[in-house]
């Protein structure tokens, strides 16, 4: 199925590689941080809320402040997000991921309480921009995420995984039995998300994307490459075809699931979830999906090293 070069994309990630431990003016910090069970789960609130606006705007065309207002807490409505000219299947599949959205937010609330819905950017602009990153060269025409199905799996694969490995490294630093409990269920519920997502595309990965002349999976190992880039503490992310040496026992090129060495997934602290989500690599500096930061303790504290640098 997979009949794109192996080297090619083995020299994607040996380069993706190097540039995760050799860039920037220090190495960044990718220990773990001291907090509560409430900031750790609370901190995950800025992915779930991504999420949900993300997925219930391209599926009904309307967020939280229509279907929930009260998760919400007064926080602003997001930049840009509209409607998706999705195919029925994917529409209906996304409809789902939008109400378990929706119910995870509110299981966080019930849970450990909530924080206000940060600002979030959706707009085209800031997808183009993802893409122009990762790709290094800006497309033409811009990458348009709500454009077509092929468009909006793409921008998809850029989001759940990233919640994902945030909550495997948020598990083993939880000491009460109701969030463990609770972020299990989150995780097995994000990581099913993620499945789909990735197996939809594996389905057309030598498919070229209209009008680039790139196929999808080109694509995700660009997304995948540039997530490691941000997050600069190694390889914890691959796309969707990779070389032998990093498929499962070495055995296979197809990568359906992102897995480390043993097949278990890789885990990320917030400091390198936030250095992806704000696209600029620093934990303290917003940008990105989050151009004011997030919310929560453990964001806000980050963020005070920015705004009084």
């Amino acid at each position: 199925m997979a009949s794109s070069s192996s080297f090619f994309f083995a020299f994607l990630f040996v380069f993706a590689l190097i540039t995760t431990t050799t860039k920037g003016h220090y190495p960044a910090y990718c220990g773990p941080i001291k907090a509560s069970d409430k900031d750790r789960v609370q901190f995950a609130l800025n992915l779930e809320f991504l999420e949900a606006e993300f997925f219930c705007h391209a599926a009904l065309g309307c967020g939280l402040d229509d279907l929930a207002p009260y998760l919400t807490l007064g926080g602003p409505p997001p930049i840009g997000a509209v409607k998706a000219n999705l195919d029925p299947l994917t529409n209906r599949i996304i409809e789902e991921f939008c109400y378990q959205e929706i119910g995870h937010i509110r299981a966080i609330f019930q849970t450990v309480g909530g924080v206000p819905r940060p600002l979030y950017d959706l707009s085209r602009e800031n997808f183009a921009n993802i893409f122009k990153q990762a790709l290094g060269y800006e497309l033409d025409p811009p990458f348009d995420p709500y454009a077509n199905t092929i468009n909006f799996l793409l921008a998809s694969y850029v989001v759940p995984y990233v919640g994902l490995v945030g909550y495997v490294g948020t598990i083993p630093n939880l000491v009460h039995y109701k969030t463990k409990r609770l972020t299990a269920g989150l995780l097995g519920v994000e990581a099913g998300q993620d499945a789909v997502f990735r197996t939809l595309l594996y389905e057309i990965a030598d498919v070229k994307v209209k009008p680039y002349n790139l196929t999808i999976a080109e694509f995700t190992v660009a997304i995948s490459n540039l997530r490691n880039e941000l997050a600069k503490c190694g390889i914890k992310d691959e796309g969707l075809i990779v070389p032998k040496w990093l498929g499962a026992e070495n055995r296979t090129t197809s990568n359906i699931l992102a897995a480390d060495p043993n097949s278990l997934s890789y885990a990320r602290t917030p400091q390198e979830v936030l250095r992806i989500v704000y696209g600029t690599g620093n934990e303290s500096k917003p940008g990105g999906f989050l151009p004011r930061g997030g919310e929560g303790r453990i964001a806000k504290e980050f963020l005070e090293y920015y705004l009084h640098a």
